[in-house]
């Protein structure tokens, strides 16, 4: 209802013939809806995403506060097949001993050092019982 509602980018009343509703109770002025972090216009053709009452676009949500290879930092894209150890995970391309460099693949032991993976040759046998 224009004239109701306040903006939750400006703070100021909505006088505008049309607003812009994220989530179910926050309003904003078409022209207040941008991305925190490069100032993209975000309007009914694009994603938002809020975080901390800020709005995002999708590649700067994604960027700041996405899931990131483990070992190159990245952010990974949805396409992308990862691979987990324990908390961390990791590009396929990613997913290498860090003492010899070959890549580990499904089914291949190794042991999580910190964030280093090692593969069975480098890390030796496991200790008896484990």
């Amino acid at each position: 209802r224009p004239g109701l509602a306040l903006c939750a980018g400006c703070g100021g009343r909505i006088q505008d013939p049309f607003l812009l509703r994220v989530s179910p109770d926050l309003e904003w002025h078409v022209a207040c809806l941008k991305c925190a972090e490069c100032g993209q216009p975000l309007d009914e053709t694009c994603t938002c995403f809020l975080r901390d009452g800020k709005a995002y676009c999708k590649r700067d949500y994604s960027r700041l506060f996405g899931v990131k290879c483990a070992q190159c930092r990245a952010a990974f894209s949805s396409s992308d097949l990862v691979m987990r150890a324990r908390d961390h995970v990791y590009h396929l391309e990613c997913f290498r001993c860090a003492a010899c460099g070959r890549q580990l693949l499904p089914g291949d032991q190794f042991c999580l050092r910190e964030r280093d993976l090692l593969c069975r040759a480098d890390h030796g046998p496991p200790p008896d019982g484990a």
